[in-house]
């Protein structure tokens, strides 16, 4: 039979494997939350990117802290916007992607959602859209109304 001691060990043993499996399940999770799945517009996107039509850096708008690069550029299926690693944006509430010229956009030209805070991100453009056409990358705040931050792109 088991003695006390055997019955101690074996508890300790399953004990410590229950903890181990445990954390490595919540590990792989984590990692797997905490990046967002692509869509295909995105993964498109990134896929068939070449060299960027024009660049910029956002600027922050109505007390708000946004930064980062962000380019143009060409890609198989038309073209789209990268949102470098370094984009950042402080946070705000129903953050939107747009594109526009001086400072204003109409909802025709919005893009989507911001799709997270921090990091590369990118944006399919409409398949009308022409380079050249507007000059200004903007992250607005659809519910007050208001730009977040404002890049605009040269070449």
């Amino acid at each position: 039979m088991f003695n006390v001691k055997t019955i101690a060990v074996i508890g300790a043993s399953l004990l410590s494997l229950s903890f181990s499996a445990c954390s490595q399940s919540e590990t792989s999770s984590t990692a797997q939350s905490s990046a967002p799945a692509a869509t295909p517009a995105q993964s498109s996107a990134q896929a068939q990117s070449s060299a960027a039509l024009a660049s910029g850096t956002f600027s922050g708008r109505s007390d708000h802290i946004t930064t980062g690069a962000v380019r143009l550029v060409k890609t198989q299926t038309g073209y789209g916007l990268e949102f470098a690693e370094d984009f950042s944006l402080d946070g705000a509430p129903d953050p939107i992607v747009a594109i526009g010229n001086g400072e204003t956009y109409s909802k025709a030209n919005k893009l989507g959602a911001l799709q997270k805070i921090t990091g590369s991100q990118n944006y399919a453009l409409p398949a009308s859209f022409t380079p050249g056409q507007f000059s200004q990358v903007y992250v607005w705040c659809e519910k007050f109304d208001v730009p977040l931050g404002v890049a605009t792109l040269t070449q």
